[in-house]
């Protein structure tokens, strides 16, 4: 029997370290929103959890490949991971499933995002006080 409680616990563990991993999971749509939405989306993740997993199906693949590419260009990310794999999709209970391109991307900060964002941040304050006079 303690065995099975020492086992349990350990599931336990390995459960809330999954849910950890999760929360700095961008999906990305084609249709729901636009490029610099994710961009900037990405950019708090990796402010919060200093890495950030950019993950799409099908025709999203390219937004995400360019949300990754705008990041790491700007100086912001680094690549950590790619992985690309075919999930099978149903579009409905019972229906045969449909195979899916799938990409995920793991972004890191680089060393210069705190100092970078700031700058941006910065120049975003200056913008603003000149539209104000």
């Amino acid at each position: 029997m303690e065995v099975v409680t020492e086992g349990v616990n350990k599931l336990n563990i390995s459960a809330s370290s999954v849910e950890y991993q999760k929360k700095n999971l961008i999906q990305v749509s084609n249709t729901k929103r636009s490029l610099f939405f994710y961009v900037n989306l990405a950019k708090k993740y990796l402010q919060q959890y200093n890495d950030v997993e950019l993950s799409a199906l099908g025709m999203a693949i390219a937004t995400v490949v360019s949300i990754a590419e705008i990041l790491k260009n700007n100086g912001l990310a680094v690549e950590k991971k790619i992985r690309t794999l075919t999930v099978d999709m149903r579009d409905e209970p019972g229906a045969r499933p449909i195979p899916k391109a799938k990409i995920e991307i793991v972004l890191g900060k680089t060393e210069k995002f705190d100092e970078l964002m700031a700058a941006e941040a910065e120049e975003r304050e200056f913008e603003d006080g000149e539209e104000q006079n």
